[in-house]
Formats: C-alpha cells, structure tokens, sequence
C-alpha cells in the first residue's frame, strides 16, 4: 500500500473513532439536559475595580522583562491579527494584545518609578484577577528549571536509559474539529493494526516491557532513570554529550496518560513529611531507597516525548522562556502571552547553597507555558532558567500568591 493510501486509510478511521467520541459526548449532553440543575461554578478569571488593584512594583531590573515581552511578541505575530484572547468574560485581539505589549515595553524602557508605573498601569490598563482555589483564595506558585544531564548519543553500561523522540504508533486527535463544543479537547493513542485507537502504553509498560523498540527512536542516552524522569516533568533541558556538543531538548508530546506526583505519593505513603516535601527530598529519598526507584516511578503513568531543538527552552507558544519572567498556566483559562504580574514568594540562599529565608517575589512576567500538572485557576509555575539557584528555587517553592492579568484598555 502506498504512503498516501496508508494515510487515508489512518484519517478515515481515525475521523470514525473522533465521531463516536463526539456523539458519545452529545449523547451524555441530552442525558444532562433532565439532571437536576446545579450552581455554576465561581469565575476563574475577573476583572478588577481600579479602587482593588494592587500596588505593582517590581524586584527584577526591566532587561529580563523587555525580552520576554518581545518573545511574546514573536508568538502573537505569527497568528491571525482577529484571534480571540479571552480574559474571563471578554476578550481581545491579536492586534490588540501586540498593541498592549508594545506600549507597556516603550513605557518601561524609560525605567520609570514605582509611582509612575502605578500611575501609568491604573491610566491605561484593565487589570483581572485568578479566582484561586476558593472564594476568593490564592494561587499555589511553583517553580521549574531547565536541568543540564550528563548523556551519549550511544547506549552503553554508562549510558544506558534512552530519552525518546514521538513514537510512530501516536496519534493525537484534535476533537475541537468535530465540535466546538469540544473546544481545547484532545486524545492521545495509537492506531492498531486492527484499525482501532486505544490508550497509549503507559510508563511503566514503556520502561519495564519495552514496547518502543522499533516504534521511537532513542535522541540520546543518559546516565540516571531519575534524572530522566525529572527530565521529562520539567518538559524541556540540555544534555551534555561526551563527545563535547550540548543539545537542547524540548517537550514533543505526551503518552497521553494522566500526570500522577509522585511527591504526594511519598507523603501518603509517610516517607516524606508533607511539609518537607521538595524535588531535592525526593531524589535523596530515591537515592537511599533504590529497590523502591520502579515503584514510585510507575506510580506516574505519564510519560514524555522529546524533540531536539537549536535553541530553548521553548515554552507552548514555542519561542525561547525568560528565567524569573515565564510562567505556565491553564492554557484552557489563562492567555497565552499575556502579560502578568504574581505577588508569591522567592527564597534566598547562603554560599552554601542552603536557603537561610524567603522573601516577597512581585514581579511582571509574561504567561508563555503550560504543564500537565498545572491545571485550574489556583495553579501557577515560575520558570526559574538554569544552574544552582534555579534548581533550588524550582525545587523547593511551593507558595500561596496573587495572580494578575493587564491588558490595555480599549477606550
């Protein structure tokens, strides 16, 4: 059979599986419909009086900032000028998200003060809020870095576990072209030689069974199974061959399998107190307890898929994050590129490398990334960069803060 008829055939069934999906789903709609009725749920998103805006100051000098909104920048000039952006009950352009970035940057170019920012914000831009996780409450802030692994591009008793790129076998199925109604929804699979789609293998399947041999290649090959699990939460990262080069490697796709944390499992389980919890007290637990490595792994069926890139870290709207100024969150609620401010906290450390406090983190930062976990309107995650800072900030943050969305003010 010729490639083109192999991918006909591939659509066309796939196209029958998305349909029964998509009448399954208008089915249980009708179902709904004779339920008892419900309270809706609070709103995500909402949009502030100027008496409830906060007072926006910021702890980072304005270079950082300046790039990262021109990454933004880059992502909206890509798409459609009349693409909708929504912030809670409205919405914005395109165009018009570029013309908010691009005054808020030419104004901060000047360096202004913390009353002239206060002034210039509350003249010339709306300003909405996260709802949080309850009514009202806050963001819980997290953090992730970029990690530098040690790796080959061949196998050997040094190098022994593969970081693959997409499987051949997975299909990914967009159901919002079947439905509105199905907007931002999609299934992960694969296609079987009996022309069906089901669940894609799991991890531990992948890893103990050995079921991507001859379906993904392996890009490279690194030394520690944990450090490639980490690897694959952090979604992106460089690895240093031994032959010299670094290569960036970032996020492809997913198994499509749910994210499980493997932190909460060891703080159910009584390994880990919950309030010592953090990447660092997972990996030395790890480390003390190797027969124990497979279990709390498997127990995150989720697995990831990479590719490898000339720059990055890429965040979801693919151009390169700014440490201290990238966030992630629900894609499926917040803008993508929007321009943000967060009232959280940072840590500080000593020469030591240990963190002796925390302090206030108020910064802009613009929202350029997503994640598996990062789900809901009381989920946020700070791009921390690379290096020993990163890793710890990233590691160890686990704090309840302010979000905040600004847009310019049409009228």
């Amino acid at each position: 059979m010729s490639i083109m008829k192999r991918s006909f055939s591939h659509r066309k069934h796939i196209a029958v599986f998305a349909c029964a999906v998509f009448f399954l789903f208008v089915a249980g709609c009708l179902f709904a419909k004779i339920q008892p009725l419900v309270a809706p749920e609070k709103p995500a998103f909402f949009k502030l009086t100027l008496s409830d805006y906060p007072d926006f100051t910021d702890d980072m000098v304005y270079d950082g900032l300046e790039y990262g909104i021109l990454q933004s920048t880059v992502y909206l000039k890509r798409i459609p000028l009349a693409t909708k952006f929504s912030f809670g009950k409205d919405s914005f352009t395109t165009a018009h998200m570029i013309r908010s970035l691009e005054h808020f940057l030419s104004f901060i170019q000047a360096k202004p003060s913390q009353q002239d920012l206060n002034k210039f914000i509350r003249s010339h831009y709306l300003v909405y809020k996260s709802s949080g996780n309850s009514e009202p409450g806050p963001v819980l802030f997290t953090g992730y870095y970029e990690p530098i692994l040690q790796g080959s591009l061949q196998p050997s008793a040094e190098y022994s576990f593969p970081v693959y790129a997409r499987p051949d076998d997975l299909i990914t199925i967009d159901l919002s072209l079947f439905s509105p109604q199905l907007q931002g929804k999609k299934i992960i699979g694969r296609y079987t030689s009996d022309k069906t789609v089901i669940p894609y293998y799991d991890r531990k399947t992948i890893e103990h069974e050995g079921f991507l041999s001859g379906k993904a290649r392996p890009l490279a090959w690194v030394k520690d199974r944990v450090d490639l699990f980490f690897l694959q939460i952090q979604g992106s990262g460089k690895i240093h061959l031994n032959t010299g080069p670094t290569i960036n490697f970032h996020y492809d796709t997913s198994n499509g399998q749910p994210y499980r944390s493997i932190g909460n499992l060891l703080i159910e389980k009584g390994k880990i107190p919950k309030d010592q919890m953090s990447m660092q007290k997972i990996r030395a637990y790890l480390h003390e307890h190797p027969e124990e490595i497979e279990t709390v792994l498997y127990y995150n069926p989720s697995y990831v898929f990479f590719n490898i890139v000339k720059e990055g870290p890429l965040g979801c709207i693919n151009v390169n994050l700014t440490p201290g100024r990238s966030i992630a969150t629900d894609k499926t609620i917040f803008p993508l590129s929007a321009l943000a401010f967060i009232e959280t906290k940072k840590p500080l450390i000593d020469g030591a490398g240990q963190i002796h406090t925390w302090t206030d983190c108020k910064r802009f930062v613009l929202n350029q990334d997503t994640g598996g976990a990062i789900k809901g309107p009381g989920r946020a995650d700070l791009f921390w960069g690379n290096g020993t800072y990163a890793e710890i900030a990233a590691g160890y943050m686990q704090h309840p803060g302010n979000l905040y969305f600004l847009i310019l003010n049409p009228d």
